[in-house]
């Protein structure tokens, strides 16, 4: 599918055809190859004890196999359409390399593979989107309420006025038609625009590792990440709850990284590419002395005066000064 969210369930559909004349095939294992990452985890490690260019050879991210399909028998001349569902346990992405298959059909000493060759595509894993809670949701319960002097779609009467040709006949008011004898209408006022700006600093302070590199070498080789931080795979979460949640209540937002600043926008596609681009965060881990300056808050927000501010931050104390109509949510 297009759209994949971590922990959930993915269908998947493999086919696998049998192009032998005379013999079916028994016992076979489908699976796909691929990076997780474009860069090593320990890339960093290997540059203080390597030249630069000697390391970037050797530190190059592993390769990940994932179990796509078993399939019991498949006749000569014949194909066989498996219907699976796969968990992707994290967020991120999935460059596919090659596929693979194998079978230790018929005794099990010995497994025999055969590699096929794949279009590189790449699967881009959304972060989970759980439940909001209500401070998380207070932007879009107190922003954009007020009713203006404009015409618009709100809920608040502004007139009544005489029919005009292409008015919706849905805002016809019967009673005023009666008592004027003559077709009346209503107008609402429109409502202030809801927008929310929500900057995610992704700025994480660096734990200390009594892990050597050969052990780090292990780790990333079985599909650990070693840099991960719970509780920044957290915030990416939370922030992605936060942006559906008011996405749906037709709010106008953007997402705002040290990296890239992101537009407004509404809508379905406005929220996969918000959480596209969570998908592919990565923290940025500093040590104290070496950390960067915070942010001037009041200057990145100073363009939309009017949006509603919410700061996802692991340092609530380092982001100021603060402009108005602005939350902090700590991770």
């Amino acid at each position: 599918p297009e759209i994949i969210f971590a922990g959930e369930e993915t269908p998947i559909l493999v086919t696998i055809e049998n192009r032998k004349r005379f013999f079916p095939s028994y016992s076979v294992v489908a699976e796909v190859r691929g990076r997780e990452h474009e860069r090593s985890s320990i890339l960093d490690d290997l540059k203080r004890i390597l030249p630069d260019r000697l390391a970037a050879r050797l530190a190059r991210p592993p390769i990940m196999r994932r179990t796509l399909s078993y399939f019991v028998h498949i006749p000569r001349h014949g194909s066989v359409e498996n219907k699976d569902t796969h968990i992707f346990t994290r967020r991120g992405r999935f460059l596919i390399k090659d596929f693979e298959l194998s079978t230790r059909f018929p005794f099990g000493f010995f497994r025999h593979r055969k590699r096929l060759a794949a279009r590189e595509t790449e699967l881009i894993v959304f972060p989970r989107i759980d439940d909001v809670t209500f401070d998380a949701a207070a932007a879009s319960i107190d922003t954009g309420k007020a009713a203006t002097s404009k015409r618009g779609s709100g809920q608040d009467l502004l007139s009544m006025r005489e029919y005009q040709p292409n008015d919706d006949l849905r805002r016809i008011d019967w009673k005023a038609t009666a008592r004027s004898r003559s077709l009346m209408v209503r107008e609402f006022a429109a409502e202030d625009e809801r927008k929310v700006t929500i900057y995610f600093d992704t700025r994480i302070e660096a734990t200390d590792s009594n892990m050597t590199l050969r052990q780090k070498i292990e780790a990333e080789n079985a599909g650990k990440d070693i840099n991960a931080s719970e509780s920044f795979e957290q915030a990416v979460d939370r922030t992605a709850a936060v942006a559906a949640h008011l996405l749906t209540t037709d709010a106008e937002v953007r997402l705002i990284t040290p990296a890239e600043t992101g537009e407004f926008g509404t809508g379905s596609r406005h929220l996969h590419d918000l959480l596209r681009r969570l998908a592919l965060i990565d923290p940025d881990v500093q040590r104290a002395e070496q950390r960067s300056p915070a942010p001037n808050l009041e200057e990145l927000f100073r363009d939309v005066p009017e949006s509603h501010n919410i700061v996802i931050t692991a340092s609530a104390g380092d982001v100021s000064p603060l402009p108005a109509q602005t939350q902090i949510i700590s991770f």
